[in-house]
This record gives C-alpha cells, sequence and structure tokens, in this order.
C-alpha cells in the first residue's frame, strides 16, 4: 500500500514510525515532514493545504491511503477536494463533520442537540456586542472564553474578573486570534482534571484507543501561558471502570450516534477531550485528529497493525476488528526553544540524539541541512519511554531529556504531577 501522511509534527512522527511497521506499507511519504520522519519514509515538499498540489501528487505516485495529520486541512475541505480519485481512501472527516472541532458554537451546537453533557454557554460576535457585555457581567466567576475557530490551541482564555473579562471579550472580536475570534463561545467554567479518549470511526461504528493527558501549560505545576503540549502521559490512573463506562455511555456512543444521526461523512478519529467533575465526565471540546503530543504516549501503546486498522474503516472488516493495547504506561516530554510559546529562534544545531537510550524521540519542529539536525519551530521534539510503572517511564524519559541539547533548550520536569 502507498500512503500520504500530512503533517510536520511530532504526531506525524509518531505515526509514521507505526505505520512502516506494517507489512501492508510499501511506500510512506510525509508533507511536508521533519528531520524525524525522514527515518521512515520520503518527505514531500508540498504544503499541507495545497489541495491541488496535493492531488497531484496522490495521482502521480497511486497513493491508496491519505492520513491527514493536523486539523487545518480538514477543516478546509481536503476529503471534499479528493473525494473523486478513484479507490483513494483518506483517514479525516469532510469540511461540515470538521466544523466539531472548526467551530466551537457548531460543536456546542451538536452536544445539546444529543444530550452529551458539556459547560452551558453562548455564542456573541460583534454584531451582539452589547448583549456580550451584559452576559459577562451577570455570569459567575470564573468565566471562559474561547476564539470559534482554529486557534492553535491558544484560543481560550480563562479570567478572574468582570473587566478583563470584556476587555478580551473586545480584543478577541476585533482580531487577538484573527478570523478565529470573530465568534466567541463563552462559557461556565469546570473545576475537575481533564483527560483525551481517542476513537477511530467510520461514521456508525467505532473502536476505541489508548487514553491519554496531556500538559498544555509552559510552566510546572501548570502554570504559564498554553502552549500546544509539554508532555502526556497514557494510561491516565484515574480512569477506573466506573468513570470510563459513564464516558462511553454519556459521551463516545452518543457523540458516534449524533454523527450517524446527522449524515455527516466522518471516516477517521474522534478526539474528546473530557474532564472530570467529581466523577461527572464532560466535552470540553472535540477534535477532528489524533492529538499532539497525546499521539507520542499512546501509538506506542497500540498492539496491532494502525495501518490495517485505518484501510480497515469504511469496510465490513472494520466493526469486526479487534484493538488490542498494552497495559504498559507510556510518557511523552516535550523539548521546546527558549521563549516558546512567544517569540523564539530557529536553526539552532541539536547535539546528542545519538546518546538517547531506551527511549525513542518523536521530533517536530526539526531539519536537517548537510549532516546537522537543527531547529524548526517551538515544539522541537518529544522524548518518550514506555515501562511498566508510569514513574520509570518519566525517569527514562528525564534521563534522555538531559542528553539532548540545543541552545536555550526548556521542558517541563513535571509531567504527570497531578497522577
Amino acid at each position: 500500500m502507498n500512503v500520504l501522511l500530512l503533517g510536520n509534527g511530532g504526531r506525524e512522527d509518531a505515526l509514521s514510525w507505526k505505520i512502516t511497521q506494517s507489512p501492508l506499507c510499501q511506500n510512506l511519504w510525509i508533507a511536508p515532514g521533519n528531520a524525524g520522519t525522514k527515518r521512515y519514509g520520503t518527505n514531500v515538499d508540498l504544503s499541507i493545504t495545497n489541495f491541488t498540489g496535493i492531488r497531484n501528487f496522490i495521482e502521480t505516485n497511486d497513493i491508496q491511503l491519505l492520513i491527514v495529520g493536523p486539523e487545518a486541512p480538514l477543516c478546509e475541505g481536503i476529503v471534499n477536494d479528493l473525494a473523486n480519485i478513484p479507490e483513494l481512501k483518506i483517514i479525516g472527516p469532510d469540511k461540515e463533520a470538521a466544523k466539531l472541532e472548526g467551530s466551537k458554537a457548531y460543536a456546542k451546537a451538536f452536544m445539546q442537540k444529543y444530550g452529551i453533557p458539556t459547560a452551558s454557554y453562548k455564542a456573541f460576535t460583534k454584531e451582539n456586542q452589547k448583549e456580550a457585555h451584559d452576559y459577562i457581567l451577570s455570569h459567575a466567576l470564573p468565566i471562559v472564553l474561547k476564539a470559534d475557530g482554529l486557534a492553535a490551541g491558544k484560543g481560550v482564555l480563562i479570567l478572574n474578573d468582570h473587566e478583563e473579562a470584556l476587555k478580551e471579550f473586545n480584543n478577541m472580536i476585533e482580531g487577538k486570534f484573527g478570523d478565529a475570534g470573530a465568534r466567541v463561545v463563552i462559557e461556565e467554567f469546570l473545576d475537575g482534571i481533564e483527560y483525551s479518549v481517542f476513537a477511530l470511526t467510520d461514521g456508525k461504528n467505532y473502536k476505541l484507543l489508548p487514553t491519554a493527558k496531556d500538559y498544555k501549560r509552559i510552566g510546572e505545576g501548570d502554570q504559564g501561558l498554553n502552549t500546544g503540549g509539554m508532555g502526556s502521559v497514557s494510561p491516565v490512573s484515574f480512569i477506573d471502570d466506573v468513570l470510563m463506562k459513564r464516558t462511553i455511555d454519556e459521551i463516545i456512543e452518543p457523540t458516534i450516534n449524533g454523527i450517524a444521526d446527522a449524515g455527516l461523512n466522518y471516516k477517521g478519529i474522534v478526539f474528546f477531550g473530557i474532564i472530570n467533575v467529581e466523577g461527572a465526565p464532560k466535552v470540553i471540546e472535540y477534535n477532528c485528529r489524533f492529538g499532539d503530543p497525546e499521539t507520542q504516549s499512546i501509538v506506542p501503546r497500540i498492539n496491532i497493525d494502525l495501518l490495517d486498522l485505518f484501510d480497515a474503516v469504511g469496510t465490513d472488516r472494520f466493526n469486526d476488528f479487534e484493538v488490542t493495547i498494552s497495559d504498559d504506561y507510556s510518557c511523552s516530554v516535550v523539548l521546546v526553544s527558549g521563549g516558546y510559546p512567544e517569540k523564539y529562534e530557529k536553526n539552532i544545531p541539536i547535539s546528542g540524539l545519538d546518546q538517547v537510550e531506551g527511549a525513542k524521540v518523536f521530533h517536530a519542529g526539526t531539519k536537517v541541512e548537510g549532516t546537522q539536525i537543527l531547529t524548526n519551530g517551538g515544539r522541537v521534539m518529544a522524548i518518550n519511554s514506555v515501562a511498566a510503572t508510569q514513574s520509570e517511564a518519566l525517569n527514562s524519559c528525564y534521563e534522555n531529556a538531559k542528553k539532548i541539547q540545543f541552545e536555550k533548550s526548556y521542558y517541563r520536569k513535571d509531567i504527570g504531577f497531578d497522577l
């Protein structure tokens, strides 16, 4: 099977590693890829939203399976655009279904319609700004403001002051997050602990993949600015049988049934961002693709041929497919550039990769020049370790993180601290 994977992050490096373990994989191309994905396939200099270029590449190279890593191509309609290519399977929802991630208001309305527990909310634009101000001033604190559209994981603000909330609402609708903030969802603050659940669906049936928990804040103790993710652990120790059953019964199955009832064209990953509020699971958000850095922790625990599972989506084989998951703990610690998530430098040489032992390095913001690997982004790479206990896995991550050097590098030393 010829496979094209879109993306250039740690998620795509982890998927590349797993996909090329399959005997079904004849050729793997990654567009645009990074210094890590070159170990498993061929990087292609293509933008993830250059649909014409992607179509030409698929047709020229007889691609049978397209796996879409990031959300942007899905929300812009790549599945719709490539729908008429014969014999091409795509892992990812079409443009309408991708609104579950691409529009917070759309997702909230979907949850409301199908009785899926989530925070109460209202959505506002510049047209009803006065109404929004009144709503904010009468709302209990803390108050949560979310940019309706895609904002690279940074469009959520939790505020403890009404005047600050008014100011930030105005900033958002005036362009703080670009077009993503033209509509703002204002919702109640839910107090609890978060976790992520992943399901692969053909739009009617689903298969559960490992659970995970990620850490978004730049600072230890979950302090400071939001990032794309500083680390992740899998499984999540507080998810017992009771909480998992409630999660399935109250969230996962109603979501998949809602997708089917709405007639959405959804063949791909549903990422459930969930919060445990005193034993009651509630949805914070949907994503329409694998998470990052959760993927770097969940993929090593999947004990089946992932490419075969992808190939089975939309066929009679899918419902009968048995997904087996390792009982081991898998942890990932992300190394970032100094200054991230704000201003940071690129093109900094990386050393020590050849010293890593007993762990995997999944590249993200890296590139190759000659024989030298350089930084090429804010999140540079994730160190992943698998062990019988969470502490063993994390200790291995940190021992290996010390060996990798680049100027002004930083990583959180407390991943898993709340577990």
